[in-house]
């Protein structure tokens, strides 16, 4: 797909003209997804722009980012918990994360300020796959992988059915279609195991990849706009 001239993109947000926008790059104060931009820089889908810190977005654009959340970070939005993932992201526009994960996970979580597209996808959630690494505290038993997928009783039901793959003895992915609070840990309390590590790693067509912990992305126009057909 083709870029955008870097003063052309700057020029875009509203930020400033082009010959500005020249100038701010002469003065290197504009970088590319962390690297310093020089004249005829091209951007393109999913590339982060920033002006002296400043995240630089197109008019008009609807925000979509994917972090690699940390442990130690709550998924909420009031600005009251000091671990809040707003303030963790630091953006200037006021965004929301579409779904959670809990302060003791790491991995994919999607932010975006479309409140549309985060009541859209939280009505479905059951029906969204979301894949994760995770590891236990003791040797995987036999039977483990067929209870799992079987479905286990969490918070008065039944779980759904689930994709379970043993990656190694203590390790395992599983994905779901469901989204019960804490769903993975008490699934595995139930057949007497402890998880000691989770990370989500997929989220729909969204994949963490090699995404550093606490860095984020803007999404693609092709995963965002699989994200509104969903």
């Amino acid at each position: 797909m083709d870029g955008i001239r870097i003063n052309k993109y700057i020029a875009s947000s509203g930020y400033c003209s082009r010959r500005e926008a020249d100038r701010l790059v002469d003065d290197q104060k504009v970088m590319v997804n962390d690297n310093l931009a020089v004249a005829g820089t091209q951007v393109f889908d999913g590339d982060k722009v920033t002006v002296d810190g400043q995240i630089i977005l197109p008019k008009d654009d609807k925000i979509y980012i994917a972090l690699n959340k940390p442990l130690g970070i709550t998924c909420t939005t009031d600005t009251r918990d000091e671990t809040n993932i707003v303030d963790f992201v630091g953006m200037k526009e006021r965004i929301f994360p579409i779904g959670r994960l809990d302060k003791n996970s790491s991995g994919l979580i999607l932010l975006t300020n479309d409140g549309d597209i985060v009541n859209k996808l939280l009505r479905a959630e059951n029906g969204h796959e979301k894949e994760y690494k995770v590891r236990v505290d003791h040797k995987i038993a036999d039977g483990f992988k067929e209870k799992m997928e079987n479905g286990l009783p969490v918070d008065g039901q039944i779980t759904l059915p689930c994709k379970v793959t043993i990656t190694g003895p203590h390790t395992f992915t599983i994905i779901l279609r469901q989204g019960l609070n804490r769903q993975i840990r008490k699934m595995c309390d139930q057949l007497g195991y402890r998880v000691v590590k989770l990370k989500r790693v997929r989220f729909m067509n969204i994949l963490l990849g090699d995404l550093k912990v606490g860095a984020y992305r803007n999404l693609t126009k092709e995963e965002i706009r699989i994200l509104k057909e969903s």
